[in-house]
């Protein structure tokens, strides 16, 4: 399979040949026109550049395998996110690890503030509210990242996740509760850190 980069290391990685020429251009088109989308996700899920990408071709890697079947009866990209959410909780059950949190948040869509300050301020916050959710627990995270930056709905976000729409709404719940949380102690740290500098003048 030649084509994209996306598509050589999934070839490297495994992936084979189990699609059949008639789906090779499909695939291809696939890989091309939702990659950046995918890998978007993932780095949201991850919190890591270099995990996302290894998430994404990951996920790549075996609906490759199952094309044909996939292709015909479900939506591609939907199948892939699944995929990448199930992979991700799988791998972080393994690591037994806490989730870092990342400096840099996932960039915005254009159109944004225009003003400097405005687009500062945007920023400043937008950071706290990456920082605050890459903190979540993968599940919890993956509800709220699936929600609220993805933007599907409940539904969509159960599907994805293979769980009841009830506890999407549950994690979801839980996670608007640690944000909140999470926001106002950075806030009254730094209200306290700013009063501390005060007196030392």
């Amino acid at each position: 399979m030649e084509g994209t980069i996306a598509e050589r290391r999934l070839r490297a990685r495994g992936g084979g040949s189990a699609v059949n020429s008639p789906h090779e251009d499909s695939f291809r088109e696939f890989v091309e026109g939702s990659w950046h989308r995918l890998l978007r996700t993932a780095y949201l899920l991850t919190g890591d550049h270099g995990a996302a990408e290894d998430l994404v071709q990951t996920a790549l890697m075996r609906t490759y395998r199952h094309w044909n079947r996939i292709v015909a009866y479900e939506a591609p990209e939907s199948y892939v996110r699944r995929v990448m959410v199930n992979a991700n909780i799988s791998a972080w059950r393994r690591r037994k690890a806490v989730v870092h949190v990342m400096a840099e948040p996932p960039e915005p869509p254009a159109g944004g503030p225009g003003g400097s300050g405005d687009h500062q301020d945007t920023y400043a916050l937008r950071d706290e509210l990456w920082r605050a959710v890459c903190a979540m627990s993968p599940r919890m995270r993956t509800a709220f990242v699936l929600r609220y930056f993805e933007d599907l709905t409940e539904a969509e976000v159960a599907a994805v996740m293979g769980c009841a729409v009830g506890t999407v709404k549950s994690q979801i719940a839980r996670g608007l509760t640690k944000l909140r949380g999470d926001l106002q102690a950075d806030r009254t740290r730094a209200h306290q850190s700013d009063q501390a500098e005060g007196r030392a003048r």
